[in-house]
């Protein structure tokens, strides 16, 4: 089974969580199989990014708006020919005149609009929705046919086919002389990790939005982080796509990089080079540094420490026997027997079910990650001179 389209996958997570705050706002960037004679299976793989839209508003600006900011980041203009451009199309997907087809250099790479209400009503949603879907590899510079990986590199981004400005790389800033920051020397793998740590339930390195903060800490880093720092490696690359717009950014509210490390002193100072009367703003700012340091690495260690919230089930089985001369007192005895890891056995009762016949209704508390209703199913059955078959009854999350 596979995917032609990325558009359902997303419609049936919004109908999954539609008591959440709105709007939902959704993305998916994977792969989908088209079909291709010119292969040796008949099919081809390809990479499209397809987002979503859902609110009490169509909310068409928001999903062209989204596409007009990836062009932009691709450094690819608006216009015909060498840029994109937008023209209407008719597709059973999307309402009536509310669908465009994206063209990039010509060539059709997607369509964005509104949902037709036929498709949103079959996913049970009641209010309306936009889409974009469109194929990424012409960005990319390589095709779908490698292995998916769970991180596709920003950096791929800078191999497409399309002309790119010179003018905006120049305008790159360079690192600054200092990789010392409040999290430790980003040059070491020890500062690198506290970051890393630090940023495992943050977006920015302070607030809600980036700031000058970000592009400071993100100069002090002299290369591009591994994939072992995997929440490093989001914000880094996030940070990145801000380099050519970075100078209107909020001003920080602290300071997370440390000035460079002045010269040491030679023998040749002279006594006029001795200011008897200066201040100790610096030592104290190290000493400040210390103590971040210190109190960043407690907050690590006690963050590691908290026990990992285990998701739990309740369910209750039918069992039924094979007839009403079927020893339930043994049946029970076998169905209790079975015991396995993150399994706890509860109450029971016997329920008629007609002709004398009566069924066996346990309930149990299982462990998700250890514990499936199919292993569970499989063991009691197992039991095949009693047990006839075996139901869920009912099943909650805990």
């Amino acid at each position: 089974v596979a995917r032609t389209t990325l558009l359902p996958g997303l419609l049936k997570t919004i109908a999954a969580n539609r008591k959440m705050p709105l709007p939902l706002q959704l993305f998916e960037i994977s792969d989908v199989v088209l079909k291709d004679e010119s292969k040796d299976v008949g099919a081809r793989n390809c990479r499209r990014f397809c987002a979503i839209y859902y609110n009490k508003t169509p909310g068409f600006e928001v999903i062209h708006g989204l596409l007009d900011r990836t062009m932009q980041l691709l450094e690819v203009k608006a216009a015909r020919g060498e840029g994109y451009h937008i023209q209407a199309a008719d597709d059973s997907t999307f309402f009536p005149g509310r669908c465009a087809e994206i063209f990039v250099r010509g060539k059709s790479v997607g369509r964005l609009g509104v949902l037709h209400p036929d498709v949103i009503n079959r996913f049970e949603l009641t209010m309306p929705c936009s889409a974009l879907e469109m194929d990424i590899e012409p960005f990319l510079g390589h095709t779908a046919e490698t292995l998916l990986t769970h991180d596709v590199p920003m950096q791929e981004t800078i191999k497409h086919q399309f002309p790119a400005h010179s003018q905006s790389q120049a305008a790159l800033p360079s690192h600054t002389p200092t990789t010392k920051t409040v999290f430790g020397d980003m040059s070491s793998q020890a500062g690198l990790k506290a970051l890393n740590d630090f940023l495992a339930d943050r977006s920015y390195i302070e607030g809600f939005a980036a700031t000058q903060a970000d592009a400071a800490v993100f100069d002090a880093i002299p290369s591009p982080p591994s994939q072992a720092f995997c929440h490093l490696r989001r914000w880094y690359s996030h940070i990145k796509s801000f380099q050519t717009e970075r100078v209107r950014l909020p001003s920080a509210k602290s300071q997370f990089v440390l000035p460079p490390t002045p010269p040491a002193s030679t023998n040749n100072t002279s006594e006029d080079d001795i200011d008897l009367f200066a201040s100790d703003d610096e030592e104290e700012s190290t000493e400040a540094a210390r103590i971040r340091e210190q109190r960043l690495a407690e907050y690590v260690a006690k963050k590691s420490k908290k026990p990992a919230l285990v998701a739990k089930s309740s369910i209750l089985l039918d069992v039924k026997p094979w007839d009403d001369d079927t020893d339930m007192a043994k049946l029970e005895e076998c169905v209790r027997s079975v015991a396995m890891e993150g399994l706890l056995w509860g109450q029971s009762k016997l329920v008629p079910v007609g002709y004398g016949i009566k069924k066996l209704q346990i309930g149990c508390v299982v462990e998700d990650d250890k514990v499936g209703t199919d292993l569970l199913e499989g063991a009691i059955t197992a039991f095949e001179e009693y047990v006839q078959s075996v139901d869920v009854a009912a099943f909650n999350k805990i």
